[in-house]
């Protein structure tokens, strides 16, 4: 049974270390196979704001989107997605990113199209 530790604290006070917990659980013969900690692994991924969708010039499934970061210029990104609109919040990995799994993340161009760094889906953050 996975167990969410912020349901826990709705019902008792249990302090804010993890591995303290866990053993406290461990003593009382509750078995404890895991602790997920989402996002441990992840780097350099921020909050965009995108501020324009266009179609890619060479790829009939691609877009290219001008993402504000809140950090200078606003990034090219080319990205797959469909789901997305101009004013959408998105997580933006920039260049020097890692994401869940270890995959790093850097400007390359996408079908002849720079892409200064990559919007986000919920599988790419480990979530």
């Amino acid at each position: 049974m996975r167990l969410s530790l912020n349901w826990l604290r709705e019902f008792v006070d249990v302090g804010s270390d993890v591995d303290q917990i866990a053993h406290e659980l461990t003593m009382l013969r509750l078995a404890i196979e895991a602790i997920d900690r989402p996002g441990a692994d992840l780097s350099n991924v921020i909050v965009g704001e995108i501020k324009s969708i266009e179609p890619h010039p060479d790829a009939d499934k691609l877009v290219v989107c001008t993402t504000d970061i809140g950090q200078g210029d606003p990034l090219q990104i080319v990205c797959g997605a469909t789901n997305m609109s101009v004013g959408d919040k998105v997580p933006t990995a920039i260049d020097g990113a890692t994401l869940a799994g270890g995959f790093k993340i850097k400007r390359r161009k996408m079908r002849g199209v720079e892409s200064q760094g990559m919007m986000c889906a919920a599988d790419e953050l480990g979530i």
